[in-house]
């Protein structure tokens, strides 16, 4: 499982011109489930998002999470993450976990998300999406899951 993590001072998604998920300050979350991942992989993943210390503190330093600042997640599906250039300058996407199964998992961290903090917004599961954000830093933090 991979993710794109940027830290937002304000992020939306919009379906054809209407906006489907929005939050203020927190983490853009672009999520990529892998052929063989598992739902392990996508709760230890929502762990270490919802500890890691990306924002600032009153001394400056990245010191606090996103459930210290009481942010928001905006998490939208990204296969694309899973792209493999090593064959030319047309990605493959062979990597990408199967649809059904990109959406399970998908929705299971979704879902232990909503359980786990209080603000938790989404795009839409394969849909045409246009994201719109204010990465604040900018932060963007690559993440793995093996």
């Amino acid at each position: 499982m991979k993710a794109i993590v940027q830290r937002v001072a304000s992020a939306r998604v919009d379906i054809a011109g209407q906006t489907v998920g929005a939050i203020e300050a927190g983490l853009l979350v672009l999520l990529c489930a892998e052929r063989g991942d598992a739902d392990a992989m996508a709760d230890r993943m929502l762990a270490k998002l919802l500890k890691l210390r990306i924002f600032s503190d009153q001394a400056g330093k990245m010191n606090r999470s996103v459930q210290d600042i009481g942010g928001g997640l905006l998490v939208v599906s990204q296969f694309t993450l899973a792209a493999d250039l090593s064959g030319g300058n047309r990605p493959s996407f062979t990597q990408a976990a199967a649809p059904d199964e990109g959406r399970r998992l998908y929705d299971h961290f979704v879902a232990r998300a909503r359980a786990a903090h209080p603000v938790v917004a989404t795009g839409e599961f394969g849909a045409d999406m246009q994201v719109h954000l204010v990465n604040d830093g900018p932060v963007t933090i690559p993440l793995q899951m093996a």
